[in-house]
């Protein structure tokens, strides 16, 4: 994450759309994309590169780009005091944001929920959508308005394209939403109540078609569109957000285990940490743990064979959300930088993790529920020293975003006092 002005390669690009790399940005401090694959490459900010590194990347891998910002212009009081309620919303680290030219929702400052045993839970269930993707579509769909989009495409099981559907309407924008065709009712029914065209698609057939949208009426993709992923750009930005709440309420966690499908969330994280070391707000960053299914686990894989993305097949689990066939290599970037690791978790592991949630009065889908699976998980092998400071899981979205949510009613209870107390005891109170 070196500063554009004194070392990057900056390749010229043309700007198609409405805003130009010189147009007003309010108060951000974002300068250029830089490539992941090459760190010493680097483009203007405009036009968004949504189809990864085209210096870097190879017919296999596709390396996704970041964000750059002028560091040295950053002021450290920017993170010096937790906001306050009228000013949620990225708008508050808008220096290290991209330009914000969608309007929010009051997206982000989300709470931590102690557990016990030094274990906090950062419940993204709160954001406006009741997902942690409402940050990312701040920026993907900000992205959009200042490209001069007509609309946004994107490909999603949920919780991304549920994000995206609201953030697009509330810039103005249509949005289309490519989903399973297996998609949840209750997601689909938040996709419409958003005015979003729904067209569920075999996944095999989402990413080409995505790519046609894209390039033939010009909707803008926020979501992925390459062979491995990359995501947008803009994306990821938006989770640093996460990395700077957890900082200003317990300092720098020793770990923070990520529900992790493709890793934008993990690396979001990740690079909002280390930032605050460079600008010496924090003297070290935490260590980075992504938790995905067992099922797949393609991070796993890439890691265990030394490769910038891998891919494996998929079996059966119910955490769809999180479930992959690709991994990221920015996810890969986040674990190795930070001397983390990727824990495959079963659904048995998370669904543990998840009754273990709800008895603390937080409701999680199946995937929200592997960050803190991981622990469990992590914590079981001791393969590892113990943590030397608090612990954070990430809980990515609201229970109500999982299957067979609403399918099941309440049988009738007999009102008599005898049976009632019959089923009082039944459930272990005590009714003496």
């Amino acid at each position: 994450m070196e500063d554009t002005t004194t070392s990057a390669t900056t390749h010229t690009a043309t700007h198609e759309g409405k805003a130009t790399a010189d147009a007003p940005a309010g108060a951000s401090l974002a300068t250029a994309q830089r490539s992941l694959g090459d760190r010493s490459a680097a483009f203007p900010l405009w036009p968004v590169l949504t189809a990864g590194c085209p210096s870097s990347s190879t017919a296999d891998v596709s390396y996704p780009l970041e964000v750059d910002y002028a560091y040295d212009r950053a002021h450290p009081g920017l993170f010096d005091t937790l906001p306050s309620p009228r000013s949620q919303g990225l708008e508050r680290f808008e220096p290290l944001m991209p330009p914000l030219h969608a309007p929010g929702l009051a997206e982000g400052g989300t709470p931590l929920v102690g557990v016990g045993d030094g274990v906090y839970i950062k419940d993204e269930s709160r954001n406006p959508t009741w997902s942690h993707k409402d940050r990312l579509n701040r920026c993907t769909v900000s992205a959009a308005v200042g490209s001069g989009a007509q609309g946004v495409v994107v490909a999603s099981s949920g919780n991304h394209g549920a994000s995206a559907a609201a953030f697009a309407a509330r810039a103005g924008l249509r949005c289309v939403v490519l989903t399973a065709v297996n998609a949840p009712p209750a997601i689909v029914s938040f996709l419409r109540a958003y005015d979003a065209v729904v067209l569920p698609v075999p996944l095999e057939e989402s990413w080409p078609l995505l790519r046609k949208l894209s390039d033939r009426l010009g909707l803008h993709p926020v979501s992925n569109s390459t062979p491995t992923h990359t995501g947008h750009p803009f994306g990821p930005e938006g989770y640093k957000s996460i990395a700077y709440e957890i900082h200003q309420e317990v300092g720098v966690p020793s770990a923070v285990f990520v529900p992790t499908g493709y890793g934008e969330l993990l690396f979001g994280v990740w690079k909002g940490f280390s930032e605050l070391r460079r600008l010496g707000v924090a003297s070290r960053t935490p260590r980075m743990f992504a938790c995905e299914p067992a099922a797949g686990a393609p991070l796993a894989a890439a890691l265990r064979r030394n490769l910038p993305a891998a891919r494996v097949p998929v079996g059966p689990t119910d955490a769809y959300a999180i479930s992959c066939e690709v991994s990221g290599y920015r996810a890969a970037v986040a674990v190795r930088e930070s001397g983390g690791d990727a824990l495959p978790v079963d659904d048995e592991a998370m669904r543990a993790a998840q009754r273990e949630l709800a008895g603390h009065g937080l409701w999680a889908e199946l995937s929200s529920a592997a960050g803190l699976a991981g622990l469990r998980v992590h914590g079981a092998r001791r393969q590892t020293p113990g943590f030397d400071g608090p612990v954070v899981c990430i809980s990515t979205s609201s229970g109500f975003k999982g299957r067979g949510v609403g399918a099941q009613s309440a049988e009738p209870a007999d009102p008599g006092w005898d049976a009632v107390v019959r089923r009082l005891r039944a459930a272990g109170l005590d009714t003496a």
